[in-house]
């Protein structure tokens, strides 16, 4: 006879059914469903959706299109009962974002079939996780980096953590620690900033954390991703007042172009 589930357990598979049902919002960008849909049949298409014209669309060679990217949102259950997020701390060694705090994650490969596989592919090449252990259970909006990279969130569920033993990449990651997820919903430690992109006003949310005597500061990106998804794992907006960039950019990019 089948034992009962733990209550942690049931938790998680609550969690998981909960997300599972979640749609993310259109996004923003400059690539309209009309512009994918012609993209995709290179074909001209009405406003209703109805072809025109059998003429092949050229795509502007000049006209700036994102490098896709994917992170990591794996959610555990801590011992005191709280859920938690696995976060690391980059290598100092690296040539962007260095000594910053990420989710793990990173560029879409031509072999990845989806925005989950690049993102549990990337998690287990710089700290070790298994993707057997992580159940993915949806996908949020892409949001834009600093550097123009369309990053696309993929929240997983890790049901058993003591089956993970951290093995940090040390060209890629220096320490690998976790935080609560709920922490980025409440105004303790927390700060921002205005700025401004496309005539877009936003803010720029800093978390200040310390675990084991070790001092992060958890911003930007990062900081934008765990906010939206802490809003939809506990159903509720943060106490803080956020305002996070749409996720749009130039036709045009000239070289080195950054978010503020």
């Amino acid at each position: 006879m089948d034992s009962p589930a733990q209550p942690s357990c049931q938790r998680l598979l609550a969690l998981a059914q909960q997300l599972r049902l979640y749609r993310p919002p259109p996004s923003l960008d400059d690539d309209s469903e009309e512009q994918r849909i012609e993209e995709a049949a290179g074909k001209v298409v009405s406003q209703v959706g109805i072809p025109e014209s059998q003429t092949a669309i050229a795509r502007d060679p000049e006209r700036f299109r994102p490098k896709r990217a994917a992170v990591l949102i794996c959610l555990f259950e801590g011992d005191a009962g709280d859920l938690r997020v696995i976060l690391t701390k980059r290598s100092s060694r690296l040539s962007t974002h260095s000594g910053e705090v990420s989710l793990p994650g990173g560029k879409s490969d031509p072999n990845d079939k989806d925005d989950a596989e690049t993102a549990t592919r990337e998690a287990k090449e710089e700290i070790g996780l298994d993707p057997s252990l992580v159940n993915v259970v949806t996908v949020m909006e892409p949001f834009l980096s600093k550097y123009l990279l369309r990053v696309v969130p993929v929240i997983g569920i890790l049901t058993n953590k003591k089956a993970f033993n951290p093995s940090p990449n040390p060209s890629e990651v220096d320490k690998v620690f976790d935080a609560p997820l709920e922490m980025f919903l409440k105004d303790e430690n927390q700060r921002s900033e205005g700025r401004e992109w496309m005539g877009d006003k936003y803010m720029l949310h800093f978390f200040n954390y310390e675990v084991e005597g070790e001092k992060y500061l958890i911003w930007g990106l990062t900081a934008w991703i765990l906010i939206k998804a802490a809003m939809i794992v506990f159903e509720r907006p943060p106490a803080f007042p956020e305002q996070i960039p749409k996720f749009k950019y130039p036709r045009i990019v000239a070289k080195d172009t950054t978010m503020p």
